[in-house]
């Protein structure tokens, strides 16, 4: 296997165990035996477990931060609000249930999560919000405004993300379709 293919592989064999056990349940033997290598090879390539660690979750926020790029609320007055803001839901739960072990790392940090995660999940979502209340902000929608852009944004962010946890911890009885639906019924009893 040549050597970038080796990486991603040790660095989904981290994540692997990650979602599975937390950080604590990572190891540099561990990321060895579950990608079938040597410890030797993991070292190679991290230098140690930190540098896999860190490796494997810049990767994990790119890839959120991808994923998110592409839920991006445009100009809401120019189609209807409900529907813009569902289609941009349903490509956030897209993302999430093809990605789930990027989302639990975002959305459900496991205990001992390093630094770097945190800083890096606290910047992702100051991005969110602000591009969130940009797009609820004055002008944006037809019929009454936001009197707060701010804690609306806060609000549907919080709302959003619970769709996506109730999606990764039990999609069988929280499938996308039945959290679309409701998504459809609350926005359209929370406009005028």
């Amino acid at each position: 296997m040549k050597a970038p293919a080796r990486r991603q592989q040790l660095l989904d064999a981290a994540i692997e165990l990650v979602a599975e056990q937390g950080f604590q349940g990572v190891s540099v033997l561990s990321v060895a035996r579950r990608a079938g290598v040597s410890r030797p090879i993991v070292y190679e390539h991290f230098g140690d477990l930190r540098g896999l660690l860190k490796a494997a979750i810049a990767r994990e926020m790119k890839r959120a931060r991808a994923q998110i790029a592409a839920t991006e609320l445009g100009d809401l007055s120019q189609g209807d609000p409900t529907e813009l803001m569902l289609e941009s839901l349903r490509t956030y739960l897209g993302a999430v249930a093809s990605s789930p072990n990027t989302w639990k790392l975002v959305l459900m940090p496991p205990e001992g999560a390093p630094e770097n995660l945190r800083k890096s999940i606290a910047r992702g979502r100051a991005k969110v919000l602000g591009s969130l209340a940009s797009a609820v902000g004055p002008g944006s929608m037809p019929g009454e405004q936001s009197p707060d852009p701010q804690m609306t944004a806060r609000i549907l962010s919080v709302i959003a993300d619970e769709y996506a946890r109730l999606l990764l911890t039990d999609a069988t009885r929280f499938p996308a379709e039945r959290l679309l639906a409701h998504a459809r019924w609350l926005l359209r009893h929370l406009s005028p």
